[in-house]
């Protein structure tokens, strides 16, 4: 072989090699961009399943926070709407509410103890959660409220509401317990103590059992029940519900101020009708005479 038929041999084999080491290069860069991209699918796969999981966490048992503009609209509905809706749309008779005469419930700071079973999956809870905020408000102070949805399994699916799981208030007149039994999926939550599963067995004995929810007034009146069909919330959102509650016109304010008036009038006859500007104020005393 002549020198240059060796040079021309050498070339093609640098040129082959060259080429070899060049695929060798890509296919390493392809294995490490895949090897990267499955570990940042991992990756992904991961954080997504932990915001689920927290998401999920946060709808049973807390919720997220409400707005500023759903937390007033809901705790400063004016006396003067309150008066003007009265019972609202609520029926004359057949309301799941009546008096009682048992042994004061007060208590450990000694004030009258208005006592709340649900849970956070109940699409009934869900409803008259939002009364028992709007009444509740005008003895006291809420901390920040949380929203959840009832469940989407059950009737009335995905209500938009509250929970009172964990939730602080402060009243100079009375003291609020409020027990969230079960989770949005139904799984338990918060335990009643043994006085409170026999309060609660003793006066809600619907359908063979106890039933959400269910509203113990220190002695002086019972609720067992809902007192308007959470159907009126439906496709609403916490804003929506919140922004009609001021309207007295409105069908959301008709139902839930309805009740809220009932439920104010039960807390006024377990307080001994104090505080005097709210207990004595239209329509308090009318609706408590229905009670």
């Amino acid at each position: 072989m002549g020198k240059a038929e060796r040079n021309r041999a050498q070339s093609a084999r640098a040129r082959i090699a060259e080429q070899q080491a060049a695929a060798q290069r890509t296919e390493k860069r392809r294995r490490l961009l895949a090897v990267g991209g499955s570990t940042l699918l991992v990756i992904a796969i991961v954080v997504a399943f932990v915001v689920i999981r927290n998401l999920s966490a946060q709808k049973q048992a807390g919720g997220g926070k409400l707005s500023n503009s759903v937390f007033s609209g809901l705790t400063t509905v004016p006396a003067s709407t309150l008066a003007t809706v009265g019972t609202g749309a609520l029926p004359a008779a057949n309301l799941p509410i009546k008096s009682i005469s048992d042994t004061t419930l007060t208590s450990s700071a000694g004030k009258p103890e208005f006592l709340y079973i649900g849970a956070e999956f109940c699409p009934y809870c869900a409803a008259m959660r939002w009364s028992m905020a709007v009444a509740l408000s005008r003895f006291g102070t809420f901390g920040q409220l949380k929203g959840i949805h009832s469940s989407s399994t059950d009737v009335y699916p995905n209500t938009a509401t509250l929970t009172f799981y964990k939730q602080k208030y402060t009243s100079q007149y009375l003291t609020f317990t409020p027990v969230e039994n079960e989770t949005v999926t139904q799984t338990p939550l918060q335990p009643t103590t043994k006085d409170q599963q026999a309060i609660w067995v003793k006066y809600d004995t619907q359908n063979g059992g106890q039933g959400y929810p269910f509203m113990y007034f220190g002695g002086k009146a019972v609720i067992t029940g809902p007192m308007f069909n959470p159907g009126v919330l439906k496709g609403l959102t916490w804003s929506q519900i919140a922004g009609q509650l001021g309207d007295p016109t409105s069908t959301v304010a008709q139902n839930v101020n309805g009740a809220a008036n009932y439920i104010t009038a039960a807390i006024c006859k377990m307080t001994n009708d104090t505080p005097a500007n709210v207990c004595k104020a239209a329509p308090v005393p009318a609706v408590q005479a229905k009670i």
